[in-house]
């Protein structure tokens, strides 16, 4: 496979074509903060906090799914992108319902790491307090839809690395929520195997084990890299 050489913030980069500009980074230790972003799964782009400016292209792109060019100059951390991901985790807060002091991720949670990391003390937009519900049919977890931020990480870990298929997005534009089955409660649907990807997956508080209160989801790294092959080498247990 051929390599690809490309300047990340003025830092020579060579890597084999083919990878992105977000592994780019990482491989280099270039930090470019995420959300949707999962090791393992497809990326799809949704939350738009690795955009990145690449000179002779007007316009930011996506870090996680644009593939690295021969010559690219990327910039990742500019005044024009650091306040395109403040406010982008602004809107994140003003369209849900994210209560941190009485969340079960309080403490642990990936968008406050990125809330913090990009200087969001508060949200110039004007909160939309939605009417969204919480989902308690599931024998050993819950799904809390007030804090979700529709990252999808776990339909991807359910698509493709459980193979359940059992999660997806309904509905469209703000609207938009996380759907169980044929928009069945997640208690009812068949397909579940009770595996807990999609609670370690999540970013948030969104989905949560039984019994969890205020700042005791636990978020392992490790175990998010586990997930890639514990089906594959039949290593995962309920």
């Amino acid at each position: 496979m051929s390599v690809k050489t490309l300047k990340i913030d003025d830092k020579d980069i060579a890597i084999e074509e083919g990878a992105t500009i977000l592994q780019a980074a990482q491989e280099n230790g270039i930090p470019i903060p995420t959300l949707c972003h999962l090791e393992g799964v497809t990326d799809v782009g949704a939350c738009r906090l690795c955009l990145v400016e690449i000179k002779g292209i007007n316009r930011l792109l996506p870090a996680c799914v644009t593939e690295v060019a021969e010559g690219m100059e990327i910039q990742t951390n500019t005044e024009k992108l650091q306040e395109y991901r403040k406010m982008t985790v602004e809107l994140l807060f003003s369209e849900g319902n994210h209560i941190c002091a009485v969340c079960v991720a309080n403490g642990n949670c990936e968008l406050q790491d990125v809330a913090i990391q990009v200087g969001m003390d508060h949200t110039r937009f004007t909160y939309r307090f939605p009417d969204r519900g919480v989902d308690m049919s599931h024998e050993l977890f819950g799904i809390d839809h007030n804090r979700c931020i529709l990252c999808t990480r776990c339909v991807r870990v359910c698509d493709e690395i459980e193979g359940a298929h059992v999660w997806d997005v309904a509905m469209r534009g703000a609207a938009c929520y996380i759907v169980s089955g044929l928009n069945q409660p997640w208690g009812e649907v068949d397909a579940c195997t009770s595996c807990g990807k999609c609670v370690d997956a999540c970013p948030t508080g969104a989905i949560f084990r039984k019994g969890e209160t205020t700042a005791e989801k636990e978020r392992d790294r490790a175990k998010l890299e586990f997930l890639v092959t514990a089906r594959k080498k039949h290593q995962w247990t309920r």
